[in-house]
């Protein structure tokens, strides 16, 4: 009997580690398909990170610079680019402050904070790439092009890790 209820308590403890959210993780969670497939890149205690990609029509550089709340929410801090053409900002709305130095345009955003948003993954040969703790995750290598992608920041247990894949950043 003692050996029985001994396996009990191991079986549910087991369970409850299994299942607890422990990580907390930047979550890749493809959309429009039956059997989505979720990526993640783990988070430390670092809470800035970069979204760097080359826009399709200027072929110039955009850097998206982020930093994660304590309620695991993406918050909007700036964006870096060269070009006001087509596609990126001009000027500055309420809550925003746009200014150009040397030859690049800062869009800062007083308190832009989103919970998740859709990313898309062109099937064009252009940067698209997370950069976190220094290491560069070329997201155009690591999830499927033509495809659609929530992003966001969540706390996963074991079993969803193990369901998921992470992502590796390229060696620097």
């Amino acid at each position: 009997m003692k050996r029985l209820i001994f396996l009990l308590v191991v079986a549910i403890l087991g369970i409850i580690i299994l299942f607890s959210p422990s990580f907390t993780v930047m979550s890749f969670q493809e959309t429009r398909t039956n059997n989505p497939q979720s990526y993640y890149i783990n988070v430390s205690k670092e809470d800035k990170f970069n979204i760097r990609y080359t826009h399709s029509i200027h072929l110039t550089d955009v850097l998206e610079n982020y930093e994660i709340t304590d309620s695991n929410q993406i918050k909007l801090l700036s964006m870096e680019y060269e070009d006001v053409a087509i596609g990126m900002p001009a000027h500055a709305e309420q809550g925003q402050t746009l200014s150009y130095e040397n030859g690049k345009y800062k869009l800062e955003f007083e308190n832009q904070t989103v919970e998740s948003f859709t990313l898309y993954i062109g099937n064009i040969n252009l940067e698209l790439a997370v950069i976190y703790e220094g290491n560069t995750y070329d997201l155009k290598k690591s999830l499927e092009r033509g495809s659609a992608f929530l992003f966001e920041i969540k706390r996963i247990s074991i079993f969803d890790k193990l369901k998921g894949v992470v992502m590796v950043h390229e060696k620097e």
